[in-house]
């Protein structure tokens, strides 16, 4: 008989109570196990991202051995939440870091394992358990790792996967047992989800949508720009929140760039996603696609123009797309998610950054040139969580990631992580 999802929570909670008591270096041997365990079975893992969301098998493997590093990174780490002491004249007087609970991750499908363990990891670190509200599509995803924690030597409960609709989810926010949430989804998502936990005075971390720039300034190496460009906008079909997806070209290398750069962008064909040499796989479901072609076209109806035509192979693929933006176009108020990519031309160094920062996202941005001066002019007024300066942005456990505008608040990855879902309590006085 299926458990409610009332008995679940107490389980978990239940859990909890004893969780919270475990040696912060008991807690780390268990994410050392998790990490080499996770590498271990790398293939099989893999094979299950590829098979629920179509991913190039080889990017599924990658995500896995990112998986791996990341609970090892977290395994070496120095215990930041010990008892810390302040001056105050007092004879006590620390702050103490608590974990809350039972925390709800809401994960999408675009990074199944990823997502769900960059936000899982450092919570149950802090001292907390996990309760997972996975997509649908990853249903076997989640299944996997909630059975993997056990396998390592997790008590029961620490991380539970539920399938359970979005009403389902609104109830279980508004359940006491439910101390926190996270939720990595779009912006739309976002809103409700910040909604129901403001309502229900609920603790909440927010990874949304984005639509990042990737900047080329006339003094980049064009070669690597070109290619970074084509796989910053088609790694996982384009299905990224920190994707490349608005490419901003300075005017006196705007033809030389597009060419080198469309040249590399062709190279990018859907093919099998379980064919190891695959490059660019399928869209995770159809009406994804579906979504996709009627920005397209609305984007085209609003005046922008064709560079690369995006051309449907089937119901879930296809040869991905590139147009040249016009000023006021709709859709620059959108986040594409799939291979379509957007082409602009910036006059200067303020203009670049004009459009740049010309959209309610601000989740991860990049810049190309040669000159460290302008790097770090456009590090420094980008409005972005996260700059890349000559290199495809990749998030790294080491540093902390997350966004600004409408691609949401708090902090995942890095040792700040762990401060994202506990209580800062102040002991002061005197004995």
């Amino acid at each position: 008989m299926k458990k409610s999802i009332e008995t679940q929570l107490l389980e978990s909670d239940k859990t909890f109570k004893k969780w919270k008591n475990v040696p912060f270096a008991e807690w780390q041997e268990l994410l050392s196990k998790l990490s080499k365990t996770l590498l271990e079975k790398k293939e099989v893992f893999a094979e299950i991202i590829t098979k629920e969301m179509n991913k190039p098998i080889a990017q599924s493997v990658s995500e896995i051995e990112k998986c791996a590093g990341m609970c090892d990174f977290y395994a070496k780490a120095a215990n930041v939440l010990k008892p810390e002491q302040v001056e105050t004249g007092h004879e006590i007087s620390e702050i103490h870091r608590e974990p809350m609970g039972v925390i709800l991750g809401i994960m999408p499908w675009n990074f199944p394992f990823w997502q769900a363990l960059r936000f899982a990891v450092p919570a149950i670190l802090a001292g907390n358990v996990i309760v997972l509200k996975h997509a649908s599509i990853c249903y076997k995803s989640g299944d996997t790792m909630e059975k993997l924690f056990v396998e390592v030597g997790f008590p029961k409960g620490i991380f539970t996967h539920l399938k359970v609709s979005h009403d389902e989810v609104e109830e279980m926010i508004a359940n006491p047992v439910i101390k926190g949430v996270s939720l990595t989804g779009s912006e739309g998502a976002g809103r409700k989800i910040a909604e129901t936990a403001g309502r229900n005075l609920k603790k909440c971390v927010l990874e949304l949508g984005g639509s990042d720039a990737f900047i080329v300034l006339e003094d980049a190496e064009l070669d690597t720009a070109a290619k970074d460009a084509a796989q910053a906008r088609l790694q996982n079909c384009g299905q990224t929140c920190v994707a490349g997806k608005r490419f901003i070209i300075h005017s006196k290398i705007y033809k030389e760039f597009l060419e080198k750069f469309i040249a590399e962008y062709k190279k990018f064909q859907p093919e099998n996603p379980l064919d190891k040499e695959t490059k660019l796989g399928l869209m995770a479901r159809e009406d994804l696609a579906s979504d996709l072609e009627k920005q397209y076209k609305k984007a085209l109806k609003s005046g922008a123009e064709i560079l690369l035509p995006l051309t449907a192979v089937g119901n879930m693929a296809f040869e991905p797309g590139l147009i040249e933006m016009n000023e006021g176009n709709p859709v620059l108020q959108e986040e594409l998610f799939g291979p379509l990519g957007m082409v602009f031309k910036a006059k200067d160094d303020d203009d670049a950054l004009k459009i740049a920062n010309d959209t309610m996202f601000g989740l991860a941005n990049a810049v190309y040139t040669k000159d460290r001066k302008r790097a770090m002019y456009f590090a420094e007024n980008l409005e972005s969580g996260s700059v890349a300066i000559n290199q495809i942005f990749r998030s790294d456990w080491r540093m902390p990631f997350g966004g600004r505008k409408n691609s949401g608040y708090g902090t995942e990855l890095s040792l700040y992580a762990l401060d994202e879902f506990t209580i800062k309590k102040s002991i002061i006085g005197e004995i």
